[in-house]
């Protein structure tokens, strides 16, 4: 089973990388991919260039196996839609192997609004990161789709190749990129927010200042 890990990385840091990790071990995946995005879609544009962040992402994940860079987003023009990297995936690996996307609460409560999303769950399982005492979403239209789909049990997702929707509870760490970028352009220091690996990148490059 491979997971989908999807974002700006812009920087990636920790609040990326211990709730996905905790994803991994606790479904049991065989690799979970972190694809990077070209364009983005429904935020403002990532401010490092793509082969940065990729840079940032592979030594973020260097000696971790099972976690990997795929950078089929930055290869691909236009808008970074979640559907043509599922549809690029399946034409890959196959239309029976399961597939996890990942995403976190917030992300999932404006699911509805996403561009073809039962396309997207036809493609795909959607597994929920969330922190235990968060609030189940509001959307009628995301709690019909969890009525008819959500599974408690991560087994199953091993058994069909997309299709159901499993809330996987993470440790959600306070870390967000915007704040580590203004900290960087104020002249602090964002150490301990994100690895060392990627905090030298930042520098060597000068990025964000």
């Amino acid at each position: 089973m491979i997971g989908i890990f999807g974002g700006t990385f812009d920087p990636i840091h920790f609040g990326h990388l211990r709730p996905a990790f905790e994803v991994y071990q606790a479904l049991g995946l065989d690799e979970l991919r972190l694809i990077p995005l070209n364009q983005a879609v429904h935020r403002a544009q990532p401010q490092a260039s793509g082969e940065v962040r990729l840079r940032m992402l592979a030594a973020a994940l260097a000696g971790q196996a099972g976690l990997v860079v795929d950078r089929r987003e930055l290869d691909r023009a236009g808008p970074s839609r979640t559907l043509d990297t599922l549809l690029s995936l399946r034409a890959e690996l196959g239309e029976q192997r399961p597939l996890c996307l990942l995403v976190g609460g917030d992300a999932f409560e404006h699911f509805a609004d996403w561009h073809q999303p039962e396309q997207i769950l036809r493609l795909a399982h959607l597994v929920v990161m969330r922190r235990p005492e968060a609030a189940a979403p509001s959307d009628p239209r995301v709690l019909a789709m969890l009525a008819e789909r959500q599974t408690t049990e991560s087994a199953a997702l091993h058994q069909a190749p997309a299709g159901a929707i499993c809330y996987q509870d993470v440790t959600q760490l306070a870390i967000s990129a915007t704040a580590i970028r203004a900290s960087l352009a104020r002249g602090q220091s964002p150490r301990y927010l994100l690895p060392d690996a990627v905090l030298e990148i930042i520098h060597l490059t000068g990025l964000y200042t």
